[in-house]
């Protein structure tokens, strides 16, 4: 009975003694094991500084075509939601009152024109017979100094000469009365043309009509409801807020007119961008939220803005030159921070830890820890070590399976 304990204590220390023995290494099939990864060059590039904002689409111009005279509206010459340009005719209003109109200050032109030669007439006619009485009055005077003329017939012919100067000013007021009035109705015809004119309502502005608000049949009124509104689509503003610590590197880039350039993205597709420039800086910096409001115009031929729309706007402020830059998965969070597998010469790879900057597209600049030509890790790192052996291959070969 005394010598199983024994037996037991022997068996013991010679366990832990073989498992003591055993190497603490990764094991022969894991160091012997190459890893496919694939990598990629560390790269020197410009890169610019940019912001990165949702911003929204405004129309540059938007108009509401309303009518200049009252009628019936006879007929529209688009249908909602076509791009119209400058001067297109729209709607169509019955002309015929305004045709009426028109004609009635003709005819009152055409009256007065008669009255004034009918006055210049009579005034020609009153201003020989003054001359005439004129000369008798002088006449009579002569006479009426040597004594062969009476005094009464001389002053019937003092009389007669102040009588036709009178009829030949009542006259010429009668000409400027006329005349006065020819004016008048010409101002007259020419309002009767302008209202015509007005019954063909043409597009003020290039750009997209919206829903049509009054139909053809209806009676409009002078400044009234609008019949359509147009949206001016190109050239079209991106409005955006940066915050205020930015105002001071973009005053500054902006002035001398340089054009700071600006891009947006569609949201629901970020492939999709188009390019502009910044046009307007707001006055004031908004207190309540510490940005200042931005103005950005973009000629949008492609067609890719459209009102109200939500877009990323990236604003450039000026370019880092000779930028070392991986690609953004090439970078790796640990506890220790950030890092990337890099290359070392036999395919072996090691931890290198890196500073990195901003990252901008699938790329990222790295401050420290890398250099020029280095190649790093960007996929397949989950089966990495340091002093892993690796098999460099092509990207998509790593999701096939076939490795």
């Amino acid at each position: 009975m005394r010598k199983i304990p024994a037996l037991l204590l022997a068996g013991a220390v010679a366990f832990l003694c073989a498992c003591n023995k055993q190497p603490q290494t990764k094991g022969p099939g894991m160091a012997g094991m190459i890893v496919p990864v694939s990598v990629a060059k560390v790269s020197q590039e410009s890169v610019p500084t940019e912001i990165r904002v949702v911003g929204t689409v405004d129309a540059s111009a938007i108009v509401q075509v309303k009518s200049q005279i009252a009628g019936e509206l006879l007929s529209v010459h688009f249908t909602e939601g076509q791009n119209v340009v400058k001067g297109e005719l729209l709607f169509e209003i019955d002309p015929r009152p305004y045709e009426d109109a028109l004609r009635q200050a003709q005819a009152a032109v055409e009256r007065d024109e008669a009255l004034v030669a009918q006055a210049e007439a009579s005034l020609a006619r009153d201003n020989a017979q003054a001359k005439y009485a004129e000369s008798d009055a002088a006449l009579q005077g002569e006479l009426r100094k040597g004594g062969l003329t009476s005094g009464s017939q001389f002053d019937q012919s003092q009389a007669n000469a102040a009588a036709a100067r009178a009829t030949a000013h009542a006259t010429q007021a009668t000409i400027t009365s006329a005349k006065a009035a020819l004016n008048a109705d010409r101002a007259a015809v020419a309002a009767a043309q302008l209202n015509l004119t007005y019954c063909q309502i043409h597009a003020p502005i290039s750009g997209r009509t919206g829903n049509l608000l009054v139909h053809a049949g209806n009676l409009v009124k002078v400044n009234d409801v609008a019949l359509v509104v147009i949206h001016q689509v190109a050239p079209i503003f991106v409005n955006f807020s940066v915050p205020e610590q930015h105002l001071p590197a973009i005053r500054r880039l902006s002035s001398g007119g340089r054009r700071l350039a600006v891009r947006v993205e569609s949201q629901d597709d970020p492939g999709k961008s188009t390019a502009g420039y910044l046009s307007v800086i707001d006055n004031t910096v908004d207190t309540t939220t510490g940005t200042i409001h931005l103005k950005a115009t973009f000629d949008n031929r492609d067609g890719l803005l459209w009102p109200g729309q939500f877009v990323n706007a990236i604003l450039t402020l000026d370019t880092i030159q000779d930028a070392l830059v991986v690609p953004a998965e090439a970078v790796q969070n640990g506890q220790r921070g950030t890092f990337v597998y890099a290359v070392k010469p036999g395919n072996m790879v090691e931890i290198r830890p890196v500073t990195t900057g901003r990252a901008f597209g699938t790329k990222m600049i790295v401050a420290s820890g890398l250099a020029a030509g280095d190649t790093v890790v960007t996929d397949g790192q989950l089966r990495l070590f340091p002093g892993a052996r690796i098999k460099p291959v092509d990207p998509s070969a790593l999701g096939t399976g076939t490795l």
